[in-house]
């Protein structure tokens, strides 16, 4: 299994691969405000690729449940010096993430290799620019949008519902020119989902996989393990996270976007050596 971005290709078939996270943002759920300045940020995602991550995900934009959009001028005025002054300096491959073509085309053009929308690649221009560009590209699925999407979201089958997503996704992106070498899908827990539906989802996830495509998990700090366990403080969140990186990677799921990376790469370092075992 291998995944095409640019001029970067990753083999997928023994291990995982960690995607670390730098919210250049005012409001994000864990740490909003705390990247913006962009010397250091790039401190950051420098300590991101020595503590083990393989990518650095990039957003000047929040899409926490309630957030409001930002002006495109706003969203690369704070990712694209980030990633001018980190491209030339980083082994890690550079993720951008967004949901607007313009932003996306900008990244891409200062160095990054992969585009990681929330939109699910819905937009046309989008579209044509993975196609065009051969960056690699994580197609997540959101039930309506950031500022709504947790006010009531109902499924039939979510599980189900979601893997058909990923399907017409898949026959749409290579109808419009694109590789499937290009192409990752994440269900996109707590985007328009219950607490319910986000644990059937990594319960089933395995069920997800479409075309032999890789899949990508991004539970990090996220409210419902707080709420299943039972927690209030940010810090204790990360046990929840480690754990389901694990039982995810058992499952077969191939990307883990994360907040804290060394505890997710030792997760993954035990889980892959137990799977390896004879």
């Amino acid at each position: 299994m291998y995944w095409s971005a640019k001029n970067r290709r990753f083999d997928l078939g023994r291990n995982a691969l960690v995607m670390g996270i730098l919210n250049i943002t005012l409001d994000s759920f864990s740490d909003g405000g705390k990247w913006l300045d962009p010397a250091r940020a790039v401190a950051h995602a420098l300590r991101l690729e020595a503590e083990g991550a393989d990518i650095i995900d990039i957003g000047g934009e929040s899409t926490r449940p309630g957030s409001e959009p930002v002006p495109v001028e706003v969203e690369l005025d704070r990712v694209l010096p980030v990633i001018r002054k980190l491209a030339p300096g980083t082994r890690a491959a550079i993720s951008i993430d967004t949901y607007k073509p313009e932003v996306a085309a900008a990244a891409l053009e200062a160095g990054a290799h992969i585009i990681n929308d929330i939109g699910g690649l819905r937009d046309p221009g989008m579209m044509a620019l993975a196609a065009k560009s051969g960056a690699g590209v994580v197609i997540m699925h959101m039930q309506g949008e950031p500022r709504t999407m947790q006010e009531a979201p109902v499924y039939d089958d979510v599980t189900r519902e979601i893997r058909e997503f990923f399907r017409q996704s898949f026959d749409r992106a290579l109808s419009c020119g694109m590789k499937p070498e290009q192409i990752v899908f994440d269900p996109g827990i707590g985007f328009g989902k219950t607490d319910a539906h986000n644990l059937s989802l990594i319960k089933h996830i395995g069920e997800l996989r479409v075309e032999d495509r890789p899949l990508l998990l991004g539970v990090s700090r996220k409210g419902f393990m707080a709420r299943v366990v039972g927690v209030k403080d940010m810090d204790r969140r990360l046990a929840p996270t480690v754990a389901l990186t694990a039982l995810a990677r058992a499952q077969g799921v191939n990307i883990f976007r994360v907040h804290d990376v060394p505890d997710n790469v030792s997760a993954l370092k035990i889980t892959e050596a137990v799977l390896g075992a004879r």
